[in-house]
């Protein structure tokens, strides 16, 4: 018996003078975000019209952007701020319509506050023997006053201020840090580090245990190169407050399971930790192994520390070693086996409509930012 299938029209009003009678396409998760997967046709003339039809669909959300065939020329807000997806339930025949207001290229490539430097361009890891971009945020008093800030070191750093350096399966999302801390009443210093071009190669150093293809992984060694090299000349060269109370890391995916790792490798380091989607699939057993040795050996190792836990309610794993996984489940098991003998103060946030991406760790880190802050501020 064949499956159901259905039909989505989705009709686009242009609200924009610009590009008028160029091509635009959809991309959606229908065809892996290719850019330029499916035609629309030409960009109608201000306040008019155009449609697209999408037949033969099974059921299924779908989500999908609108471009002009590239990721710097998607379709934006009035102000040029770049769309989360349109998303459809396809699940009947339906229509739905849209809006053109903008064009992302049609504003500066560069999204980055007056804040953020490029502390340096190659700045030296021993231990890994290799050269990373180093990205850091001052806040906006930095020059004006005498005072310390506590500090951030931030995974990922290509994602965290613009978006003109950020990449993304769904097109270019920054994490919006400069602008959190823009905003807040509290300031702080954020350290973001370059990770490598190359997927492989990024996992290879988020990781502790081998995995799958991963024989030799050194997340071991690119944590001692911050916690020993670049930790000391950020507090040579800045005026930050130094002690453990004061420093935290935060990182998502891979890099989220590698900051819940340092959390127990340098925790005389790190007092805050911000694990964002923790790939904990790659390694459950090592990763609980690794937390019940070191408790073992040092009960208190870990008191003192506050870990931020986030999530999303729709963070599946089809690639897991045991199949489906469910990333939330996965954290709250490693959670609820090691919450007591923990001694740490743990904050759960979850997005029950959350996915596995930086739209969602862009609001994660706003709360995760609030609550860092307070907790600081209170002890």
């Amino acid at each position: 018996m064949s499956k159901k299938t259905f039909t989505v029209v989705i009709h686009i009003l242009n609200n924009s003078n610009n590009f008028v009678g160029e091509p635009c396409y959809l991309t959606s998760n229908l065809s892996n975000w290719q850019v330029d997967a499916h035609p629309v046709g030409l960009i109608p003339p201000l306040g008019k019209k155009t449609s697209v039809v999408l037949e033969g669909l099974e059921e299924s959300e779908l989500e999908f952007k609108i471009t002009r065939g590239g990721w710097d020329t998607l379709n934006t807000a009035a102000n040029g701020e770049l769309l989360a997806p349109h998303r459809i339930d396809v699940s009947r025949c339906s229509e739905m319509e849209v809006t053109i207001d903008g064009w992302r290229d049609k504003f500066p490539s560069s999204t980055a506050s007056p804040q953020v430097h490029v502390l340096a361009d190659r700045f030296y890891f021993p231990y890994l023997d290799t050269y990373r971009r180093i990205w850091i945020y001052l806040p906006k008093d930095y020059q004006y006053s005498d005072k310390q800030y506590p500090v951030l070191y931030m995974h990922d750093g290509q994602h965290l201020f613009d978006e003109a350096t950020s990449v993304g399966r769904t097109g270019p999302v920054e994490w919006m840090v400069d602008e959190t801390i823009d905003a807040a009443s509290r300031q702080a210093i954020v350290i973001g580090i370059e990770h490598p071009n190359q997927t492989a190669d990024r996992t290879r150093e988020f990781l502790l245990f081998p995995f799958r293809e991963v024989d030799e992984p050194v997340g071991h060694l690119y944590l001692r190169d911050i916690v020993e090299i670049l930790k000391p000349y950020v507090d040579k060269h800045y005026r930050t407050l130094a002690d453990k109370r004061h420093t935290g890391m935060v990182g998502s995916s891979f890099g989220g399971l590698l900051t819940l790792y340092a959390g127990a490798l340098h925790a005389n380091v790190f007092g805050t930790l911000g694990v964002f989607s923790p790939s904990i699939w790659t390694g459950k057993q090592q990763l609980a192994d690794l937390f019940s040795i070191k408790l073992e050996s040092n009960p208190c190792l870990l008191c003192g520390q506050c870990y931020y836990f986030y999530a999303g309610g729709r963070e599946k794993r089809r690639n897991a070693p045991e199949g489906e996984g469910d990333m939330r489940a996965d954290m709250l098991d490693f959670i609820d086996t090691h919450k007591k003998a923990m001694c740490v103060k743990i904050m759960i946030d979850i997005d029950e409509e959350g996915k596995h991406g930086a739209l969602y760790w862009q609001k994660a880190f706003t709360r995760f930012y609030e609550r860092w802050q307070q907790e600081i501020s209170d002890n």
